[in-house]
């Protein structure tokens, strides 16, 4: 019987360099977005091409997660997560410094492919080193939280900074991050020994899900701009299906495959990554029309327009930290992502009666309050179960799957209901220009009329993620007992908790 492992003495120490580097990466989907069109500006970015700076990032980043998760199993993950934090130190201060559209494209890029080897690298760390249940669960908590909130404080920061500083600041924001997230790295952080993965890289594998992935991101990127029936979108769809059919085929054959088929397949780990990938999509969603609600129909700065998303990042630090931590040692898993999920299908449904005169305090902040406790009740035993019971020779690739269900729902959530918004506001339009009078309003009310009916998709979608909650999720509390061993890769035996069914 192999001796129990002590728990390591600085894995708190060690959680706080994580969940800064976790901050930054998650801060950067969204910072930008604020920064946008002064930077356009600047650098002569056409509109056409806009897009792009957001997109670099979220192609590179939710392409290459497999390879980065399967990279920190194989090469270290402490010595991934610093590596990762370097290179993104050094492309955000590319990106700062982007003097036109070629450099700040090659920056956002670099920033991806950097961000796909730290997100899985953090979040493995993590799972091998918070071995008991309650600390796990806390240690989890501190992470949903930041994972799901940091998008909102992107927006609160993005407003300040290029309010009062300049557009360029939201790239050397990031410097200090890393550079602090380094020396606690290299000071703190011990990982387990015994825990790699000494197999082969898979190379077939990472070229069939990169590029299958970054088919289907772009298809979802161009269908936004271009409309569903243009010929390139229809082609990426057609080239993501055929990549990523082959990817799965590869993968059941080779010895050691990228993704091993049996972290997606049990029934927990693919319930968590399909719902949390749903509910992204309708999140995501709205971060962006509630951005442009804000500043466009109701006329809030930059900055206001951040801080008034304060009510969702309070609600998700509640939910995760106060609900999900103290109940995710008690209660099965699905009793919190089910009900966290429809909670915040709620807080979506008030938003559905947005109008152009809606009351701030009567309408937004409730509905922002109920979407952020519901998701991060419901984040904190998803982040948490999606490693729970791996064998470590495999956490880094478990961890990159949550990332890219993440990236690939944002991705997607951002594209589609984007495209029925303006389909919805095209439609408004049409119908209502005969009899105007004030054309400005009636600007605004197809706006507002093209949010609300993409929100009602957004409800339907957080309670279809609740479904897949409550049916595929059925592990228990986590055991309090000693864990269960899993051989490690390399032939020694390693302790890993497991879930009591």
């Amino acid at each position: 019987m192999p001796q129990t492992a002590l728990p390591d003495p600085k894995r708190w120490k060690a959680l706080a360099f994580i969940a800064l580097a976790q901050l930054m990466v998650v801060l950067d989907a969204t910072i930008v977005n604020i920064a946008l069109p002064s930077a356009q500006q600047d650098l002569g970015i056409s509109d056409g091409n806009r897009q792009w700076v957001i997109t670099a990032y979220a192609l590179a980043f939710g392409g290459l997660l497999l390879f980065g998760g399967r990279v920190a199993d194989i090469w270290g993950r402490k010595r991934t997560f610093v590596t990762g934090l370097i290179g993104f130190a050094a492309a955000s201060a590319l990106g700062g410094a982007a003097n036109g559209e070629a450099m700040m494209l090659g920056a956002r890029a670099l920033q991806g492919l950097f961000g796909a080897l730290l997100a899985p690298a953090a979040l493995s760390l993590l799972a091998v080193m918070f071995t008991d249940a309650k600390e796990r669960a806390k240690a989890f908590g501190i992470y949903g939280a930041i994972a799901g909130g940091g998008g909102a404080v992107g927006l609160i920061l993005g407003g300040v900074l290029t309010e009062y500083l300049d557009w360029r600041w939201t790239f050397f924001v990031n410097i200090p991050f890393a550079v602090i997230a380094v020396i606690g790295a290299l000071s703190v952080i011990h990982e387990p020994a015994g825990q790699r993965n000494r197999a082969a890289l898979d190379i077939p594998g990472v070229f069939l899900s990169t590029l299958g992935l970054v088919a289907l991101v772009y298809g979802f990127t161009r269908a936004e701009s271009d409309g569903w029936s243009d010929g390139v979108t229809i082609g990426m769809f057609v080239a993501s299906v055929v990549l990523l059919a082959a990817f799965v085929f590869v993968e059941s054959k080779v010895k050691n495959p990228l993704l091993p088929l049996r972290v997606l397949l049990e029934r927990n780990r693919g319930g968590v990554y399909l719902s949390l990938g749903l509910a992204i999509i309708s999140m995501f969603g709205l971060f962006l029309f509630l951005t442009y609600y804000l500043q466009v129909v109701k006329g809030y700065t930059p900055v206001t327009t951040g801080f008034a998303f304060l009510p969702m990042i309070a609600g998700m630090i509640t939910g995760s930290t106060q609900i999900g931590a103290r109940l995710m040692t008690r209660v099965p898993a699905r009793a919190l992502m089910g009900p966290g999920f429809l909670v915040a299908a709620a807080g979506m449904l008030l938003l559905t009666q947005l109008e152009t005169d809606t009351s701030y305090a009567g309408l937004i902040l409730p509905a922002q309050l109920l979407l952020g406790l519901g998701m991060g009740t419901a984040f904190m035993p998803a982040m948490s179960l999606a490693t729970y019971g791996i064998e470590p020779r495999d956490a880094g690739v478990a961890s990159a799957m949550v990332n890219t269900s993440q990236q690939v729902g944002g991705a997607i959530g951002t594209a589609l209901l984007n495209t029925i918004a303006a389909s919805a506001t095209t439609a408004y339009l049409t119908d209502h220009a005969a009899g105007a009078t004030n054309p400005k309003l009636l600007q605004a009310q197809a706006m507002v009329e093209g949010y609300t009916s993409a929100i009602w998709w957004a409800v339907g979608i957080l309670v279809v993620a609740s479904a897949i909650a409550f049916t595929f999720i059925n592990a228990g509390k986590p055991d309090m007992d000693p864990a269960v061993g899993a051989p490690g890769a390399d032939g020694d035996e390693v302790l890993v908790p497991v879930m009591a069914h």
